[in-house]
Formats: structure tokens, C-alpha cells, sequence
């Protein structure tokens, strides 16, 4: 099993992402946000948190026109896997790949703490360790967490059972508590908690570690 961990200018989540794939047993290619192409055999891209360009212009919108942001939209199209958190959801919003869009949290504010989730979905290879309800505690940090969608949108990502994560106590304002969503084809998740940083013991938690491993499930059983 191959990972592609995307590096920009910016990014401060890269290397926590890497080691949290490592450790479910993925061997992991670092790919700087210049390179044109993918390596060979990727089997899951993740675009981690941070401050892509400095979140200058808005929040992944630069980030989003750099050429492997077009490699990893033709992996996406081909079917592959795609994992992006926090400011890498912001990404996946901005090159199209993900619906709605990540606004300025409600309170004006930063948030950085541990939150609780609900898994709404298990009907993905991000969640199908979980059981549908299951409440974890998983890391935010951001300032531009809220998501929105228009009205026809989140019926769409509720009618289809693509909604995969809402808080259980709203900290940003994010439209029906969403916390995280997947693709059509349920092969692409963006979400703005950091199951990397609760995924081993020395981080205080391990709620995220199942998301991991049910990834590394899936490619082993394909």
C-alpha cells in the first residue's frame, strides 16, 4: 500500500499525516506541491493541514491551482483515494473536488482543542471501523472551519449518505454540525478534525487510529 502526503508552502501537518499512514502500514511518498505528477502506484493521496501560502487570498485557494493539485484531481477521477484534513479539506473545496465551501468560524475566533465527533456514515473506507453513532474525541484547530453549503447541496450530501462526521457541540458554526464529507463515489474525504494528531497513545487519544487502519483494510482486502 502506497501514500502520497502533499507538502506546500505552508504546510505544518504533512509529517504528522505521514506517520499516522506509516503506522497502519502504508509506505509513503512525500510529493512537494510543484511536482506535475504523482509517484507510480499511489493508492490513497493526503493533502494535510497548515497554512498552505499562508492562507493569503483565502483559505486553500492558492494552493488549489498548483500543479499537483491537478495531479491529484486526475487520481481522484480515475477512482483513487483521497484523504484531506483541515486546511486540505479548504483545498479539496477550492479545486472542486469536494462541494461548499469553508467560511470564517462563527465566533471570529481560532479554536484549538480536543472536540467530540459522531460518525454519521460506515458506508466508506475511511469509516468502516467505526460504528455509525459512535462519538470519538479528535484535535481542531483552525479559524476557517465553517462549512457551507447551499440548500440543494447539503439535501444532496444528506440524501446521499455522504455526510461522514458532525460535531456533537458545534464550535464553528458549520452548516447541520458538518464536520466532515465524502465524494460521490465515496473514495474522497475532506474534514477539518485531525484524526493524525489522536491516532497513537503519546498524542492523548487514539480516536483517529481506527481511520487509518480501516483505509489500510480496505486496500488489503481490494
Amino acid at each position: 500500500m502506497r501514500a502520497a502526503v502533499v507538502v506546500f508552502p505552508g504546510s505544518n501537518c504533512d509529517r504528522d499525516l505521514a506517520v499516522a499512514f506509516e503506522r497502519a502500514g502504508f509506505q509513503v511518498d512525500m510529493v512537494w506541491h510543484k511536482d506535475a505528477n504523482l509517484p507510480d502506484g499511489i493508492d490513497i493521496v493526503g493533502v494535510p493541514g497548515g497554512f498552505s501560502y499562508g492562507d493569503y487570498l483565502r483559505c486553500g485557494a492558492i494552493a488549489a491551482q498548483s500543479p499537483v493539485c491537478r495531479a491529484v484531481a486526475a487520481h481522484a477521477d480515475r477512482g483513487g483515494y483521497v484523504f484531506s484534513v483541515c486546511n486540505g479539506f479548504q483545498v479539496l473545496t477550492e479545486t472542486g473536488l469536494l462541494p461548499g465551501a469553508l467560511l470564517r468560524n462563527a465566533g471570529l475566533k481560532y479554536i484549538c482543542r480536543t472536540i467530540g465527533l459522531r460518525v454519521t456514515t460506515t458506508d466508506s473506507a475511511f469509516t468502516g471501523s467505526y460504528a455509525q453513532g459512535d462519538e470519538i474525541m479528535i484535535p481542531i484547530a483552525h479559524h476557517d472551519g465553517n462549512y457551507f453549503a447551499d440548500d440543494d447541496t447539503l439535501r444532496r450530501l444528506q440524501d446521499d449518505d455522504r455526510v461522514a462526521f458532525t460535531y456533537c457541540d458545534n464550535p464553528n458554526g458549520s452548516i447541520a454540525d458538518i464536520a466532515g464529507i465524502l465524494s460521490e463515489n465515496r473514495r474522497v474525504l475532506g474534514m477539518m478534525p485531525h484524526p493524525e494528531r489522536a491516532a497513537e497513545t503519546g498524542h492523548g487519544g487514539t480516536d483517529g487510529a481506527a481511520l487509518f487502519s480501516a483505509l489500510a483494510g480496505a486496500f488489503v482486502t481490494a
